[in-house]
């Protein structure tokens, strides 16, 4: 049998092994951040799953031991999904209808949360995922989220960034040039220089394939 102290020894050990495990909430929060833009932005694509996998068991840890936090259970969300279109194909379904159920019970909690990120996080999922009867993606529906992000947010770069991909792809070019333009003059987040980067590049990307419709 274990003696208490041995025992205490194990859970210590444990605990330090992870650089998440002793953080207050926020400091958890943004190692999740930074770890999710250094896998999405850094990594070569056959190492993303791998590395997403591993940070979505961080933010389950997060979750568990917060589980009335709306920024926890959304970045779950966002770790979940970005996992499921790194592995993609009809695997990825189960994860993402996982996302979609933590990104709906932090609105729950507190819809405002992280300026709304909850409702621009669910709405890139309906606009990704297969409609019925495959998935559940609804291109109405994620129309709808993004109106309720971009009143909340109207000036932040992912807010405008999903909401030009939306337009995009709803074929409505002239708009996603505005909000993509837009985009790119938002203001930078504190903490987040790697996800503001990764995050520009993908609006110029997207502005080339915009102006290319337009031409």
């Amino acid at each position: 049998m274990t003696s208490p102290r041995k025992a205490l020894g194990l859970l210590l050990a444990a605990l330090l092994a992870s650089p998440f495990a002793l953080a207050d909430d926020g400091q958890r929060l943004a190692q999740i951040q930074q770890r999710w833009a250094e896998i999405q932005y850094r990594l070569p694509s056959a190492e993303k799953p791998a590395a997403f996998e591993q940070l979505a068991g961080e933010a389950r840890a997060f979750t568990q031991a917060a589980p009335q936090s709306a920024p926890a259970l959304i970045w779950q969300g966002i770790v979940l999904s970005s996992w499921a279109g790194a592995q993609g194909g009809l695997g990825a379904l189960s994860k993402v209808k996982e996302a979609r159920t933590d990104l709906e019970q932090a609105l729950k909690l507190d819809p405002t949360a992280l300026q709304g990120s909850a409702y621009t996080s669910l709405a890139a999922l309906y606009d990704r995922v297969p409609g019925w009867p495959i998935a559940f993606g609804d291109a109405g529906e994620a129309d709808h989220l993004l109106q309720q992000a971009l009143a909340l947010n109207p000036n932040g770069i992912d807010t405008l960034y999903f909401w030009g991909d939306h337009l995009y792809r709803q074929k409505r070019y002239a708009e996603a040039r505005t909000a993509l333009l837009k985009a790119q003059q938002a203001a930078p987040r504190p903490g987040r220089e790697l996800a503001d980067q990764g995050r520009r590049g993908e609006i110029a990307a997207l502005l080339q394939d915009v102006d290319q419709k337009l031409k």
